[in-house]
């Protein structure tokens, strides 16, 4: 390619992929090493899995920030040590019981809110420097950082069902905070019903602003490469930032932005409750994130350079 594309490409992530792999494959088509994803996905969940591409990759952590929406499955009956399906079978107890709807409704309902986790030894939340799966992998036992999630939805999707070993299954959709692990979640419904659970299935339907219905397979990405269209697969910097409130700046100013200079807050934006704003020139390209300056009243200071005077 003769030029630098950017942008995010809106992948739908198969299942029995990871998502270090889905991010190679989608740089490879594009022609680029420069490529990073907006929030893992396990191996075996499939979804919605935007990739950076380019200078895109300056905006990562403002995409991860995101609220996530997922649709799961959890299975009462036996819990795991991956907290999902492919791990091993930790206890087990006959659903011996019938869990209505309705209760099961409740208990969705009741763990709406501020809920405090503790990450599972098969994830890759860092300990000592070190992923929490690695230590599973070794057979070793770490304490855990628990860390507070929020839940914003939780709904019943289907009646509960009493599966042919036993096991009793329903699913559910989740609207939640970045840092959220459903399985994780699936197993304290279960607590909650007083059985042993696991997530039995899980596919991501949202990342902030990306919704499935943006979203295109590795498959869909090879036949625009074929048509050498692959840029009209990219969704621009400008778009993914868009939840940011806009500035736009003449060329003088433009100029002292793409320097790094610490500028004076426009005075008609100087009351409203915002603490970050998005600088654009007046071609419609977004040149840094700028946010309120703590040290010096009315000023505000770079947060993230996405173009520089050199490029």
């Amino acid at each position: 390619m003769n030029r630098e594309l950017m942008g995010v490409f809106p992948l739908w992530k198969p299942a029995g992929m990871t998502s270090f792999t889905a991010v190679k494959e989608v740089g490879k088509r594009f022609g680029t090493k420069k490529a990073g994803h907006t929030g893992t996905l396990d191996p075996d969940v499939e979804g919605v899995l935007p990739v950076c591409i380019g200078r895109a990759t300056k905006i990562v952590e403002y995409l991860t920030a995101n609220d996530k929406t997922y649709i799961g499955e959890v299975t009462l009956g036996f819990s795991t040590t991956t907290e999902d399906s492919s791990g091993d079978m930790v206890n087990q107890l006959s659903v011996d019981r019938l869990i209505s709807t309705e209760e099961a409704s409740s208990v969705l309902t009741s763990l709406i809110g501020p809920l405090e986790q503790t990450p599972p030894m098969y994830s890759a939340v860092k300990v000592k420097g070190k992923k929490l799966y690695e230590y599973a992998r070794e057979g070793i036992e770490v304490e855990r950082p628990s860390r507070m999630i929020t839940i914003y939805q939780l709904e019943l999707l289907s009646d509960p069902r009493r599966n042919e070993d036993g096991t009793v299954s329903f699913s559910f959709r989740a609207v939640c905070s970045k840092g959220t692990y459903i399985r994780t979640l699936s197993v304290t419904i279960g607590e909650k019903l007083g059985f042993p659970a696991h997530m039995s299935h899980l596919i991501r339907e949202s990342s902030g602003s990306f919704q499935r219905k943006d979203c295109l397979t590795l498959e869909k990405l090879d036949e625009a490469v074929e048509r050498e269209e692959e840029e009209e697969c990219l969704i621009s910097i400008e778009t993914a930032l868009s939840m940011f409130p806009v500035l736009k700046v003449d060329e003088n100013m433009e100029e002292r932005i793409l320097q790094g200079a610490i500028l004076s807050i426009p005075e008609e934006v100087s009351n409203v409750d915002e603490s970050v704003w998005a600088l654009y020139n007046q071609q419609g390209e977004c040149l840094a994130l700028y946010k309120r300056d703590e040290k010096r009243a009315g000023k505000m200071k770079p947060e993230k350079m996405i173009r520089t005077i050199r490029s």
